[in-house]
């Protein structure tokens, strides 16, 4: 007969005061199930937050899932259920079986804290522990520099389950071990600086994406155990490349085992479905203003950041949290206490996570996917602002997706869209994201986005790219798009690799290899949230399509010039002014031949003329390729 004992217990009153307060920031390492050794046996503890139980009982594989042979004890009115149960360890498979006091509701839950789950549609938690040896200490003592706001910030966003699958086996999921070496050598070589993984907490619809979560301390178990997920992350910082994930508490789906209706009551989600049910996804909405749910989703958020020594979070969906009235018709919403849309207790919710966050790793950057124009996104909490590192630059992303998929014919009465994120570039701190979710739903990928013949795509998406590195603000790319997918993603299946057999995709992974070296190199290029680090040169010339500029740095013969011509007209001649003489080095052409351009180009280099333009005292006389991005520099 296997025993639970009362008599033990990882939780002291401190921790169910700071709980109950919204102040216990860690609570992964006293909630959920804890192997431990007492006199000599083996035995988990376990515990539940369910204050409206009137019973909670352990059932598993090691009692033959009878709810009634393991019952816990409660701790009164913190509404915590604990117990241990001798004879069993690491690997037991359970839920928590909850019979609430209030109605005749009885459930079977998956733990909310579970270290590790079954592979869905399986959907019990498994008694597991984080236990491994770290081999990142270099990049762990180094990582400030790589997160540092004056860094560059590449990022390549990766869906796990399809960035590359086994072909010879019926297609199935690569496991995080198997990721580790192909995906950092890939990442290295291409030039990135970071990945991001769209969500890896356990969830159980595939569909999803990972965006609808019910594991919020379980990286999925498709891919292997928790160990192995450390070892990707592990293998990633030892080829020095940052690791970002997704992080999703914003909403949670409405499965049985999982969050809603936890106890027979609304516990981690509001009652009225004005407030507690999203109309865009079906899915719940936390209750930010309860107490213990800032301390359970602010322990999540820091327990990927302690225990997977992961180097930044991306909140998703952050525009949904901050307003009340998100996708929702009048009468459908309730207003906060002053009458207002403001969620005041998101944002409270919000401020206090970035705090904690920054505080607790300050070399790492939190950011915000938040689609509206929120104000001091990226500013401290203490002067009335958010708290996040950077937030995704939305604007810029649409508006130059609009324009570039615009026939070259039509952009110059567009050319206001290529312009306008001028009069905002430094209002916060931006990453210029062209995600996963620009290439799905019908929406086409990058590359068939672009207007043309198949020469004129791949320029135009070589000219977006290199547009897109030329701007201030960090840089985030899905995959695929380094290498010209064609087809949009399907998160069934693997990504074209085959493409590359192909010399333009060739071509187009040699530019993205190319413009990320330049990136990392030139430190003009990535003093991305400073004005001092831009200048216009002649941003209004709507009649040729062309815009140029230079990439400042703190030093002045560090200038980059950049110039883009969005039409596959050559421009002979075309004048571009410059404030220093002497020879201006072609640093990078896109339409240079081994990138499978035309081959236009100015020699490698011109000198400049004495000649004034653009308010300058000298000037170059530039051959501008079709469809193509100029990277030029000074050379004394």
């Amino acid at each position: 007969m296997i025993e639970i004992r009362h008599d033990c217990s990882l939780i002291t009153e401190d921790d169910l005061y700071l709980f109950n307060e919204g102040s216990h920031f860690r609570l992964y390492e006293k909630m959920g199930a804890h192997p431990l050794t007492f006199d000599g046996r083996q035995e988990v503890y376990f515990s539940v937050w369910a204050p409206n139980a009137e019973q909670v009982s352990v059932l598993g594989d090691f009692n033959e899932w009878d709810g009634t042979r393991h019952p816990l004890r409660s701790r009164g009115s913190s509404g915590i259920w604990e117990g241990c149960i001798a004879g069993i360890g690491k690997g037991a498979h359970y839920k928590f079986r909850i019979r609430t006091k209030y109605v005749d509701y009885v459930v079977d839950k998956a733990d909310p804290f579970a270290f590790c789950t079954q592979i869905p549609p399986e959907t019990a938690s498994i008694v597991w522990d984080l236990d491994y040896s770290w081999n990142d200490r270099d990049w762990m003592n180094k990582r400030h520099a790589f997160n540092s706001m004056h860094a560059p910030m590449a990022i390549y966003e990766v869906h796990l389950g399809s960035w590359q699958r086994v072909p010879e086996e019926n297609h199935r999921f690569m496991t995080y071990r198997e990721l580790a070496p192909r995906l950092a050598d890939h990442v290295k070589r291409t030039g990135f600086t970071h990945v991001e993984f769209l969500p890896v907490m356990e969830h159980p619809f595939y569909g999803s994406w990972g965006y609808q979560v019910t594991g919020f301390f379980a990286p999925t178990s498709r891919y292997g155990a928790p160990q192995d997920f450390m070892h990707l992350i592990d293998c990633l910082h030892q080829e020095g490349i940052g690791v970002i994930l997704d992080w999703v508490p914003s909403h949670f789906p409405n499965d049985e085992h999982g969050l809603t209706f936890f106890d027979g009551t609304h516990l981690y989600e509001h009652e009225d479905p004005r407030q507690g049910m999203h109309p865009d996804w079906n899915t719940s909405i936390f209750n930010y203003g309860r107490n213990e749910i800032r301390s359970y989703l602010i322990s999540s958020g820091l327990y990927w950041l302690d225990k997977y020594h992961v180097d930044g979070l991306r909140m998703d969906a952050v525009a949904s949290m901050l307003y009340l009235d998100y996708s929702r018709a009048e009468g459908e919403w309730i207003p906060n206490q002053y009458g207002g849309r403001e969620n005041l207790e998101a944002v409270d919710f919000i401020r206090r996570f970035n705090e904690e966050a920054y505080k607790a790793h300050p070399d790492i950057q939190i950011i915000a996917e938040e689609s509206t124009a929120w104000p001091m996104a990226t500013k401290p909490a203490y002067v009335g602002g958010l708290g996040f590192g950077y937030k995704w630059d939305m604007g810029w992303m649409h508006d130059t997706l609009k324009y570039i998929s615009l026939d070259p014919v039509h952009r110059k009465y567009h050319h206001n869209e290529l312009t306008f994120r001028s009069l905002y570039t430094f209002s916060e701190n931006f990453v210029m994201p062209l995600s996963h979710d620009e290439v799905v739903h019908g929406k086409g990928s990058l590359l068939a986005k672009m207007p043309g013949d198949d020469w004129q795509k791949f320029a135009n998406l070589r000219l977006l790219l290199g547009y897109m590195y030329a701007q201030p603000g960090k840089k985030l790319l899905f995959m695929g798009s380094e290498f010209g997918q064609w087809r949009e993603w399907d998160h069934n299946s693997s990504l074209d690799w085959d493409l590359l057999d192909y010399d333009r995709h060739r071509g187009l992974l040699r530019w993205m290899e190319d413009i990320n070296r330049l990136y990392r190199e030139e430190a003009a290029m990535h003093l991305d949230t400073e004005p001092a680090g831009f200048e216009w040169i002649d941003g209004g010339d709507a009649d040729n399509s062309v815009i140029s500029f230079l990439r400042k740095g703190s030093h002045p013969d560090g200038e980059v010039l950049i110039v883009c011509n969005f039409t596959p007209v050559p421009r002979l001649n075309y004048r571009v002014g410059v404030s220093v003489g002497g020879y201006w080095k072609e640093l990078l052409n896109s339409d240079a031949k081994e990138y499978w351009g035309s081959g236009m180009g100015n020699a490698g280099g011109i000198k400049a003329d004495s000649i004034h333009s653009h308010d300058r005292e000298y000037s170059l006389n530039l051959l501008l390729p079709p469809l193509s991005v100029v990277f030029l520099k000074h050379t004394p």
